[in-house]
C-alpha cells in the first residue's frame, strides 16, 4: 500500500528536520583540514588561478586575457521553517561567493535534496521558488540542477560568474598597513539558535531574514578599486575563522577591534543567556588557540566571535587611504552598517594569529 501524499498540514517543521541548519552545517575546520589533506598534491593547470590551496570562496578559471570564469557550489539545510524564505537565504548564500571573488554572476544550478516521504510537493516548490526570487534578483537564471530524496532537506547552488582577471579578489593578498572592513553586523548563528528554541521575537527574525537574504552586491565594485587587496565572506567558520584564513594565506597578523564589530540587535543578550549554536563551539575548539586576546572575552562575547553566519557579510583588506571608498561603495549599495573593524598588523611566522582589542 502507498503511503499517503504528504501535505502542509501534516508534515513537520523544517527545522524539526535538520541537525543543524545553514552555514553552522559546516564541518569544523579542523576535521575539513584532515579529510582535505593531500589534495592539494593534484595536478594544477595553468588556467587555475584560484583552487583550494587557501580556502578560498571560490574557483577561479581564466578563459582568457578578457574573461576569467568563477565556479562555486554552497547548499545546506533548514535554517528557517518558511520555505520560501530557506530557497531564498540558501540562494543569497551561494551566489555570495562569485561577489567575494570580485565577479558577477551569470548562471546558477539547483542542488535540491528533499525527503519526499516528509515534505509536500508544493513546500518542495516553495523552497524551488525562493531561490529562483533571489536569482532572479540578482540577474541570472536558474539554468538546470540535479534532485535526490534524502534524508534531510538539503538546498543550494552552484553559482558561477566572471570577472576580468586583474580584478580577481582572493582571500590570501591582505597587506600590512591593510585596514578591514566589514559588511554585515554578525549574530545570525545566535539569532537562529534563538528560532530554533522558539525564543526568537518577531522582530528578530525579521532582521535575520533582512540580513541572510541580502545579496553581497558590493563585491564588483570593491574589486574595481586598486586599494582593495583582498575580499572574502564571513560564512561558517565565523569572523575569526574567515580572518584567520586571510590572515594565513597572506603570511600576515590580523588585529580586530572587539569594540567596533558591528552585531546585530538582541544577539549579545541572547548570547549571554547562553542561546547560541553547537557550531559556534566546534569553531573555537578547532582555531581558539591561534587566537590570540589583549584582554579576556566573556563566554558570550567568544560565541559571537565564531558565531557561524549564514549569508554574512564581505571582509575587506585594503589600504587605509581607500577605507573612505569603501564604506561609501557599500553604503551606495544598501550597506549602512558596514564598518573598519581592524588592521593587517603583520608580518607573521606562521600567519594564523589574531589579535582582539
Amino acid at each position: 500500500m502507498n503511503a499517503p501524499t504528504p501535505t502542509a498540514a501534516t508534515q513537520p517543521r523544517l527545522t524539526s528536520l535538520s541537525h543543524g541548519g545553514g552555514c553552522g552545517c559546516k564541518i569544523a575546520p579542523g576535521v575539513l583540514s584532515e579529510i582535505l589533506k593531500g589534495t592539494a598534491a593534484m595536478p594544477i593547470p595553468e588556467a587555475l588561478m584560484v583552487g583550494i590551496e587557501t580556502s578560498d570562496d571560490a574557483a577561479v578559471y581564466r578563459l582568457n586575457d578578457e574573461q576569467a570564469l568563477i565556479a562555486t557550489t554552497d547548499f545546506f539545510m533548514p535554517i528557517v521553517d518558511d520555505p520560501f524564505e530557506f530557497g531564498r537565504i540558501a540562494a543569497t548564500n551561494a551566489i555570495s561567493d562569485v561577489y567575494a571573488m570580485g565577479g558577477t554572476p551569470i548562471m546558477a544550478l539547483a542542488i535540491v535534496g528533499m525527503p519526499v516521504n516528509v515534505l509536500s510537493p508544493q513546500t518542495i516548490g516553495r523552497i524551488l521558488e525562493g531561490g529562483q526570487a533571489v536569482c532572479r534578483a540578482a540577474g541570472i537564471p536558474v539554468a538546470g540542477g540535479h534532485t535526490i530524496d534524502s534524508v534531510e532537506p538539503i538546498y543550494g547552488l552552484v553559482a558561477m560568474g566572471l570577472v576580468h582577471p586583474d580584478r580577481v579578489k582572493r582571500n590570501a593578498d591582505a597587506k600590512v598597513g591593510d585596514r578591514l572592513v566589514l559588511g554585515k553586523p554578525l549574530g545570525v548563528g545566535v539569532l537562529s539558535a534563538a528560532l530554533k528554541k522558539e525564543r526568537l521575537d518577531p522582530e528578530g527574525y525579521a532582521q535575520m531574514i533582512a540580513t541572510t537574504t541580502r545579496l553581497n552586491t558590493p563585491g564588483p565594485d570593491l574589486a574595481a578599486l586598486p586599494g582593495v587587496h583582498a575580499l572574502t565572506d564571513v560564512t561558517g567558520f565565523g569572523l575569526a575563522g574567515h580572518a584567520l584564513e586571510m590572515a594565513r594565506g597572506a603570511g600576515v597578523q590580523v588585529r580586530l577591534d572587539w569594540s567596533r564589530v558591528p552585531l546585530l540587535a538582541g544577539v549579545r543578550e541572547l548570547a549571554a543567556a547562553g542561546v547560541v549554536t553547537g557550531a559556534s563551539g566546534r569553531n573555537w575548539a578547532a582555531y581558539g588557540h591561534q587566537v590570540r586576546m589583549d584582554a579576556a572575552l566573556q563566554a558570550s562575547d567568544q560565541a559571537l566571535l565564531s558565531d557561524p553566519q549564514t549569508s554574512g557579510g564581505l571582509l575587506v583588506s585594503c589600504s587605509e587611504d581607500t577605507v573612505a571608498q569603501v564604506l561609501e561603495t557599500f553604503a551606495r549599495h544598501g550597506f549602512a552598517d558596514a564598518v573598519e573593524i581592524g588592521t593587517v598588523v603583520g608580518p607573521a611566522a606562521d600567519g594564523i594569529h589574531l589579535h582582539v582589542a
